[in-house]
């Protein structure tokens, strides 16, 4: 294609959005709501895999080490953790610590319960942490068998809860996602079909005085380029604003804070080159596949 040609047509995409104003402003508004349900389904489902990692995180197991074991023992099971697959962290919590941070928490009138009592009653335990809270029962089963250990207590009605609702989320929000962008495919192309439609035409007087199929859907695929790159601008701006405004609503209250964790959800600055390129790429993508696989149908005369 000559250099003459390709300004002529790519002057032809850019006028054909301004001759078209209610067709390209629906095609623009359609795609800004697809994207936006897309983009906002996606960042939603991220935090919430996020939330539930840190929660899972949280999750802590107690071994409770034998009253007759000795220092040696203590320190070669605590060894033996540090070694065992699935484990992340590993902490010796002495019974003279646990005691002090006990009496510590308890009124007067309970502390005065134990004043003549010089006996600690509480065992040497070792706090641990598990990558996987999948392999919860497999890990802890593993850990019970270890010399110098008395029990292991373990969440695992909490741990089981967290991986049934890290798998129905899962599960939930891919078929929601996949359809969101069926539904959004087939509008788009609804729309801009009904905007080719209205230039029929237009199209049909280009093909009889000899212009190929090419030469007649590069200005379609500029408008289309152009309505998704609008498109996608909008959606990423909305975007920034809503999520922005969420993150500061759900950081600034305390309660919530400490409950989904500090590190949780996700600033909008650490992603922000993603969101945009995700946005950038999507908006293309519709807009030229519905503008270009539009024409097909007119271009046979």
């Amino acid at each position: 294609m000559k250099l003459n040609s390709f300004n002529y047509l790519l002057k032809q995409g850019v006028n054909g959005i301004f001759k078209n104003k209610f067709m390209s402003f629906a095609s623009f508004c359609i795609m800004l709501v697809s994207l936006l349900m897309i983009g906002l389904s996606l960042l939603t489902t991220y935090n919430v895999d996020r939330i539930i990692g840190n929660i899972e995180a949280k999750n802590e197991v107690v071994v409770v080490i034998d009253k007759n074991a000795t220092e040696d023992q203590i320190n070669a099971l605590g060894n033996s953790l540090k070694t065992t697959s699935n484990i992340s962290d590993v902490v010796f919590f002495a019974k003279d610590d646990a005691w002090k941070q006990m009496t510590e928490n308890m009124s007067p009138e309970e502390q005065s319960l134990f004043q003549y009592s010089d006996s600690n009653p509480l065992p040497d335990t070792y706090k641990l942490r598990v990558s996987d809270i999948s392999l919860m029962t497999k890990t802890t089963d593993s850990i019970a068998s270890l010399a110098g250990v008395e029990t292991v207590k373990v969440p695992t009605d909490f741990a089981d809860l967290l991986v049934n609702l890290r798998s129905i989320g899962t599960l939930i929000s891919s078929i929601l996602l996949f359809s969101l962008a069926f539904i959004c495919i087939v509008i788009v192309a609804n729309t801009t079909r009904s905007s080719v439609f209205a230039r029929r035409k237009e199209i049909n007087i280009m093909k009889y005085v000899g212009a190929t199929n090419n030469f007649i859907r590069f200005p379609f695929f500029i408008e289309g380029m152009v309505l998704g790159v609008l498109s996608a601008g909008g959606a990423f701006l909305i975007t920034q604003y809503v999520y922005n405004a969420m993150f500061n609503t759900l950081s600034s209250n305390i309660s919530i804070k400490t409950f989904l964790g500090s590190s949780s959800l996700v600033p909008f600055n650490q992603i922000f080159g993603y969101v945009a390129l995700s946005y950038l790429v999507a908006g293309v993508v519709l807009g030229v596949f519905g503008t270009v696989s539009s024409t097909r149908k007119h271009l046979k005369v």
